[in-house]
């Protein structure tokens, strides 16, 4: 029975040492994933900002000269949908391009959007006051407009803000004047910069430059992305200094001159981690396949013994038990050292790096926070663009940039879902493998190292942090800002098709005019026939019927035209309110999040120096 345990519990420890190597083996692709995703993120911010600013300037181009309409002008004929702020309504002819459906509601969330109030915890800089008076302001110039077709903007509130706890500039710019489509356009795409700026610092502490390097190395896939890093040197707080990539499994923790400790990368610590675990694995077979031997060589020898047998025989056995007895007094010290080193790694190195990520997730959220917040602003000057529907088409230059603008909201999207994924599958690997590594070749397991317990907490704290973060809200928001450009997209590809069809009956229209004014030329010297019926008389009917079918379907045209122009203003102020609250709500979550778990290892940290200096 008990031999039977024995191989049990043997046969267990293999397997934990296999499913260690599994998770950091997870843990490095996750490390290589999370660095891709990441600077997917922060292209697409970049590249979003870009395709809008783009396709606003061919937008803007349309409604140039329609701002202000002679006097002397007739205005256009309304839209056959009238514009509202939250719906549309049937307000003209029906025509052959049938309405399209209003953009989705704004994803449900329990989040307070732009509460300033509600997020006095988040350190912010302005005072009570000043959010009053800009909220003010913003509500009565609002309130006396109502029902007007242009209202004033609300006064500009203020500019050059800085945010004491991270330095991120916060210019609230809202104007005094009435601003183009493009012009605010250039405002959010100046703060979709700031944010991919705002990731710069854990781009490099992730190591994003080595990260295709490295995969393609290894034959995995490679992502071609770019990020414009900033030449800033990162050095981590606990005034350890960053170096190259080190050697798989070489152990670079040498002391310096100073007194100080060189660090690895975050890659090459987690690499070589990977490195002991895979000789840590290698051992703890070896060591087994020495117990099982030595218990059959022990077997044997007592079975030798009973039964009296050959003494040279005996003997012999007894050496080889003897031999196997020391091999595995090396072997098991072989995994002691070996553990020892994977203890080392992920103290000295492992854990300090650990806390440097959570501060620069804080940091960057917290960024992230703030700039979507003036999004939410600059986007709100939307609804005092002074807006006259325009008859101008759509240029084949403008569907092209609308194209390319669902493409980069497309990719938002896409790396939104992607980053949130890969940081949860980094902190999944790191805590699977810290609840099998903890404790297993302690001497005595029940008690818990100081320093075991609180990288084991940290790391189940942040665990549990991203599980709770409400990705799908956000992801949603971008999903839904997505669907209204969808919708722009689809309705320049009708006034396309109407186009194309008013194209045709003008040309039809025009052949057959040019006939009926061949065929008078012909008729006019001679007179036609009693008998026969006038062939002028019916090519006219003919060619009457194709003018009216030509005008109709200009008609038909003009009136898409303008059905463009409003669905489009207004899917811009829904979309743009709705992606922007979403994001405003994922950020400050994210950072509370990720602030709560380095404060408290932070306090952790601090209980442990007091209890170490107290005697």
């Amino acid at each position: 029975m008990g031999c039977w345990y024995s191989r049990i519990h043997r046969q267990e420890i293999v397997s934990r040492c296999k499913a260690r190597k599994r998770y950091v083996k997870q843990l490095v692709k996750a490390r290589q994933a999370l660095a891709a995703s990441h600077s997917m993120y922060l292209r697409s911010l970049r590249a979003t900002g870009s395709a809008l600013v783009q396709f606003s300037s061919n937008e803007t181009t349309l409604h140039h000269h329609h701002h202000t309409p002679p006097v002397h002008q007739t205005p256009p004929p309304p839209p056959p949908m009238s514009l509202s702020s939250d719906t549309w309504t049937s307000g003209g002819t029906t025509t052959a391009s049938p309405a399209l459906p209003p953009p989705p509601p704004p994803p449900s969330s329990s989040w307070d959007f732009w509460d300033p109030f509600a997020q006095a915890n988040a350190s912010r800089s302005f005072t009570e006051e000043e959010w009053e008076a800009a909220t003010s302001a913003s509500e009565a110039a609002v309130t006396a407009t109502t029902g007007v077709a242009s209202v004033a903007p609300p006064p500009s509130v203020v500019s050059g803000m800085f945010s004491k706890d991270t330095g991120s500039e916060l210019a609230m710019v809202v104007s005094r004047n009435s601003k183009e489509l493009v012009e605010i356009a250039k405002e959010v795409d100046e703060y979709f910069l700031k944010a991919a700026d705002a990731g710069s610092h854990l781009s490099l502490l992730l190591e994003v430059s080595n990260s295709n390097s490295s995969a393609q190395s290894k034959g995995g896939k490679v992502y071609n992305y770019s990020c414009n890093l900033t030449p800033t040197t990162w050095t981590w707080n606990w005034n350890q200094k960053m170096e190259g990539i080190g050697k798989l499994g070489e152990n670079n923790n040498v002391g310096d001159a100073g007194g100080g400790v060189l660090s690895s990368s975050h890659s090459s610590t987690i690499e070589r981690l990977y490195a002991w675990e895979k000789k840590l694995y290698q051992e703890v077979k070896n060591v087994e396949a020495i117990k099982i031997e030595h218990e059959k060589k022990v077997a044997h020898l007592r079975k030798l013994e009973v039964k009296r047998a050959n003494y040279m025989k005996t003997e012999k056995t007894k050496k080889e038990v003897e031999k196997l007895e020391s091999q595995m007094m090396v072997a098991s010290q072989a995994i002691e050292t070996t553990s020892a080193e994977i203890i080392k790694l992920r103290e000295s190195e492992l854990y300090p790096q650990l806390l440097e990520l959570v501060k620069g997730l804080m940091s960057m959220w917290r960024s992230m926070y703030e700039i979507h917040q003036v999004h939410t602003h600059i986007v709100q000057q939307l609804k005092y663009l002074n807006f006259i529907p325009s008859n101008e088409p759509t240029s084949e230059i403008h569907r092209q940039s609308t194209l390319q603008l669902e493409l980069e909201v497309q990719q938002w999207h896409l790396s939104f879902c992607n980053l949130v994924k890969a940081q949860r599958d980094y902190i999944q690997s790191l805590a699977g493998w810290l609840r099998l590594s903890l404790f297993q070749f302690s001497k005595n397991p029940l008690l818990r190292n100081s320093q075991e317990s609180k990288i084991y907490s940290f790391c189940e704290e942040w665990h549990l942090a991203e599980d709770r973060i409400p990705d799908k809200v956000a992801s949603e928001g971008i999903k839904s800002f997505l669907t209204v450009i969808h919708a722009i997209v689809v309705q320049q590809a009708e006034e396309y098709k109407q186009k194309k069809k008013a194209d045709a009956a003008f040309k039809d229209f025009e052949k057959k005019a040019a006939e009926l004014r061949s065929l008078e030329s012909k008729y006019s010297t001679f007179s036609v026939p009693e008998t026969n019926k006038d062939p002028v008389a019916e090519k006219k009917r003919k060619v009457d019927l194709l003018r009216a079918k030509a005008e109709e379907e200009k008609n038909k045209h003009e009136k898409t035209v303008s059905v463009t122009r409003a669905i489009t203003l207004n899917n811009l102020q829904m979309g743009f309110a709705h992606v922007f609250q979403a994001m405003v709500g994922f950020s400050s979550v994210c950072m509370q999040a990720f602030k709560s778990v380095y404060n408290q290892a932070k306090s952790i940290e601090q209980e442990h120096d007091v209890k170490r200096i107290l005697p």
